[in-house]
């Protein structure tokens, strides 16, 4: 894991997808003691419906492979602790889901992944630094049972364990991909 994470961060949310084109996946908090990384948490999750890749595009289904820095989070809840800066909001969380929608409690939680986004907004800030065709909104949120646009999904405990433990000062980041390509 070392040759994937910057040299300041102490703390790695590790996403391991099943394969490439899997939306199964494992998410594995990790945070540096020393010079070692301990495991400190682990949770089945969900990725892109239609698995990985190296050159995310809006709307293909797939979650970005690499290694992104953690800075914001928030949700259509209030914060249960987090660390991280925390944005609470019910009506911006809450326009992302149509009627009748099954996924109305996706966005209870939220840490935004800082692919193709500013840091220090809100999670909901549509801001595309790189461009809207490279995709953004990516984020770290509460499990519905099955793939996502390019989200990654963590039950509701894995998920407020990581608001409540990741922390800005150790720098946090998430690294993501399918097993073969973390292990290159």
């Amino acid at each position: 894991m070392g040759k994937h994470v910057p040299a300041g961060a102490r703390q790695a949310v590790v996403v391991y997808g099943d394969d490439r084109d899997s939306a199964e996946s494992t998410v594995v908090l990790y945070e540096k003691q020393g010079t070692a990384w301990k495991r400190n948490g682990s949770w089945p999750a969900h990725n892109g419906r239609l698995g990985w890749t190296t050159d995310h595009r809006m709307d293909d289904e797939r979650s970005p492979v690499g290694v992104f820095s953690l800075t914001d989070a928030g949700g259509s809840l209030k914060d249960p602790g987090s660390r991280l800066r925390y944005w609470y909001d019910d009506n911006a969380f809450a326009s992302m889901i149509e009627d009748g929608d099954d996924h109305v409690h996706d966005f209870d939680y939220v840490i935004a992944i800082d692919y193709n986004r500013l840091k220090g907004v809100p999670p909901f800030d549509w801001s595309r630094p790189d461009g809207v065709e490279k995709g953004g909104g990516i984020w770290l949120h509460l499990d519905h049972g099955d793939g996502t646009s390019a989200c990654v999904t963590v039950p509701e405990s894995g998920m407020k364990t990581l608001l409540r433990t990741l922390d800005p000062r150790l720098h946090p980041v998430v690294v993501m991909g399918d097993r073969e390509r973390l292990s290159t």
